[in-house]
């Protein structure tokens, strides 16, 4: 591994002894660089390529080494490195004190080269942990965010209002709570079930918003929208989200007797999260207005669900659904239309 290539280790100690021993330690796997002066290690760390980490010894003359670390923690540009504080001066005061300053541990003197190679390579290690778990936050925020802006686009291409894949995706993320998925997982559904219209998009509007009822030839039209959507959203690439809301938009009018389209797909055959946002589309669908229809009431809804059992449904989810109805209804009360004034749709 070349020098270039290595993770840095800034050593700051006044003592040059501690610093060779420090730096023998270090430098088989770390490039390492020494100050002995906070005031000189906030130079190097100001006007070069700040370090991967920081050793740093309490006790100097000047600065000490607490002000060092409250001055790089209370810079955006330098409060992300992690700090050891190394001392002889250990007192279960000293360490809050450090901790709260923002260190991530204390090597205490005498130093010993083993301990202080374990304690970097764990620390650094985490440090690296932390930002791929960042980047992966940040990677599934962006994806959340386009997920929600096709989403909305959708909605200004229907007839439907936002509130509509809001309540729908509560609806999803109850049932799939109550099939067993964790947290995580129903989270996650909820994130994905905004998309299952996605393909509306690429229905004309003549039929989309058509007041009556769809002839032959305007409902097999119609019936293209969910392997638009999966087009739409295209390749997951590794992204759970993004598969998942793939799935969601090709399958949630798949029909458990193989019925439904757009592959008549049946029974188990067609993916649970599929069958769940159907459940959850349907029961939001019928409870709402429509250009075509009035909204029907929360008993014949019920009953449309309890009749297609079997054959619209998976008949093990409609209990599961009926049970959790008290936490469907809040959020249905919660994303009622009539608690919101719309502006009129370009």
């Amino acid at each position: 591994m070349t020098t270039r290539e290595r993770q840095t280790v800034l050593v700051v100690d006044d003592a040059p002894a501690n610093i060779d021993l420090l730096v023998s330690s270090l430098k088989d796997e770390y490039h390492v660089k020494a100050a002995t002066r906070g005031e000189k290690a906030l130079q190097i760390i100001r006007s070069e390529r700040p370090p991967d980490m920081i050793l740093l010894d309490v006790m100097m003359p000047g600065m000490d080494g607490y002000e060092v670390c409250r001055q790089l923690k209370a810079d955006f540009t330098t409060r992300h490195i992690p700090i050891i504080f190394i001392t002889a001066k250990i007192g279960i005061e000293d360490e809050i004190h450090g901790f709260n300053l923002g260190a991530v541990d204390y090597i205490t003197k005498p130093i010993s080269p083993p301990i202080v190679q374990a304690r970097v390579r764990a620390q650094l290690a985490l440090f690296d942990q932390n930002q791929v778990l960042d980047r992966r936050v940040k990677e599934q925020t962006a994806q959340l965010q386009i997920i929600r802006r096709l989403g909305r686009a959708a909605e200004y291409k229907d007839n439907e209002t936002g509130l509509h894949v809001i309540r729908m995706s509560h609806y999803s993320e109850i049932l799939g709570l109550a099939v067993g998925m964790n947290e995580q997982e129903a989270s996650l559904l909820l994130n994905a079930a905004p998309m299952h219209d996605i393909g509306k998009i690429g229905i004309p509007d003549c039929v989309l918003q058509k007041p009556g009822k769809l002839d032959a030839d305007e409902w097999s039209l119609m019936q293209t929208h969910c392997q638009v959507g999966a087009d739409i959203i295209g390749e997951a690439n590794g992204s759970d989200l993004l598969e998942m809301a793939q799935i969601v938009a090709l399958t949630h009018h798949e029909k458990w007797d193989g019925s439904g389209y757009p592959c008549g797909l049946k029974g188990e055959a067609i993916p649970r999260i599929g069958r769940i946002v159907a459940v959850a589309d349907v029961f939001d669908a019928l409870t709402s207005v429509r250009p075509y229809k009035d909204a029907w009431s929360i008993e014949q809804a019920i009953d449309f669900l309890k009749q297609g059992a079997g054959n619209h449904f998976d008949p093990h989810l409609i209990p599961l659904f009926l049970d959790a109805l008290p936490e469907v209804l809040a959020f249905k009360e919660q994303y009622a239309e009539t608690r919101y004034c719309f502006a009129s749709k370009p």
